[in-house]
């Protein structure tokens, strides 16, 4: 794009929430706005789309006033996000019509084309997770060659599993996994609320482990300053740390861990285990369709882990297994991933917002990140047919490893 361009600049968030959202909104405003300052480009309107894609489908949008761009850093101290998200598939029409997003015999892809038309925008920065932003690639293609025209779509990648490929670290993980660790520090206090209790921290994460994995790090690693009394307490170090940390890319026997951790039950009165919501939903699934019984999905075939609870399946298990008298499922997810990003994550979204808005200048489309597949691991705007979800956590880590072995596992 020349670089005395006027500027028609849209943004919308979409998917769940995460610890980036506002921040990633209030970066690329700054960037925008001092792109436009430095004569980068002749001129900048800011358009807003209420509620993600949902917003594009139904023209719901605003445009930002200038003199406010400066005022938008103030969004850095907000969790969620400040223009509102929501779960939409354009290629979903069933859905889409269903919801009342599009009419009989239009196509969702069409209807957010024009309307991306008629508001003449140059470049819309998806905020999200890699649906999000294969979809935003789709659709600029669409207008490329349905109508001849060119809109550059920078994606910011968005998700507290940290498992899109091939990113090093996607927006709002570390600090999802920050906030699980304070989350579990009050829960823990409730091995002591009844004797030979069970508590299961479900921890958000459909394909990967990371978040589970780096959530105990950081619980266990804040644990270690702690300091606890001498004999005559039954409170100790071992009662508050982690027993078992399940993810989907270990093999869980759940029998075996049973045995284990019904020695720690024995010794300490109580068993806490991490539990990444993925791991084992292939087989609840199965047994679900064994049972005749619907597996509820959400538009984009996802299995809906909130309403399969594999919390609850786990811990009907494991109770009996370890003969707790009492069991206690508690899900950090919603706590974690409506916080403010802390100092990690605006760093991350400052550096790829800073590239992000250059790359759209140049008209160069992607999803930025560190690459994880180029030498020194660059910020760039990384090809949407490499963006690909479902990555797996590595738990051959040398720190996941050790903390592995320091649990017993």
């Amino acid at each position: 794009m020349s670089a005395a361009q006027h500027m028609n600049v849209a943004m919308m968030t979409s998917g769940g929430l995460a610890p980036c959202l506002s921040s990633s909104v209030a970066y690329l405003i700054e960037f925008w706005a001092s792109a436009l300052k430095e004569g980068k480009i002749s001129g900048l309107n800011i358009r807003m789309y209420i509620d993600g894609y949902k917003g594009v489908l139904t023209g719901d949008s605003t445009v930002i006033p200038p003199e406010i761009y400066d005022d938008c850093s103030c969004l850095h101290e907000l969790g969620g996000s400040p223009i509102g998200n929501s779960r939409v598939k354009l290629t979903n029409v069933k859905d889409c019509m269903a919801r009342g997003f599009v009419k009989e015999g239009e196509t969702p892809l069409e209807v957010a084309a024009q309307q991306l038309i008629k508001d003449g925008i140059n470049v819309i920065h998806t905020i999200g997770g890699d649906d999000t932003n294969t979809q935003a690639a789709e659709l600029s293609k669409y207008i490329l060659e349905k109508h001849g025209g060119k809109v550059v779509v920078v994606g910011m990648p968005k998700t507290i599993d940290n498992d899109v490929y091939p990113i090093v670290q996607t927006f709002g993980a570390d600090t999802a996994a920050e906030q699980g660790a304070i989350f579990f520090k009050n829960v823990v206090s409730e091995s002591s609320a009844n004797p030979r209790m069970l508590i299961i921290h479900e921890v958000m994460g459909r394909d990967s482990g990371f978040l589970t994995a780096a959530t105990a790090k950081k619980y266990r690693d804040g644990m270690k300053t702690v300091k606890f009394t001498g004999p005559g307490f039954t409170t100790t170090a071992k009662s508050r740390d982690i027993h078992a940390v399940w993810i989907p890319e270990l093999p869980l026997n759940i029998a075996e861990e049973g045995k284990r951790l019904k020695k720690i039950m024995d010794e300490h009165g109580c068993v806490n285990v991490f539990l990444s919501e993925g791991a084992g939903v292939e087989e609840i699934v199965a047994e679900m369709e064994a049972n005749g019984e619907e597996v509820p999905r959400d538009a984009f075939g996802h299995v809906s882990l909130a309403k399969i609870n594999p919390g609850v399946y786990f811990s009907k298990r494991l109770a009996g297994l370890v003969e707790a008298e009492k069991t206690l499922v508690q899900k950090s997810g919603y706590f974690a991933r409506a916080a403010a990003s802390n100092e990690f994550d605006r760093n991350l979204i400052k550096d790829c917002a800073k590239e992000g808005v250059a790359s759209a200048i140049a008209g160069v489309s992607g999803c930025m990140g560190q690459d994880e597949d180029k030498a020194g691991q660059p910020i760039r705007a990384i090809e949407f047919e490499r963006i690909k979800g479902g990555k797996p956590f590595n738990p051959e880590l040398p720190w996941f490893k050790e903390l592995l072995a320091e649990i017993g596992m």
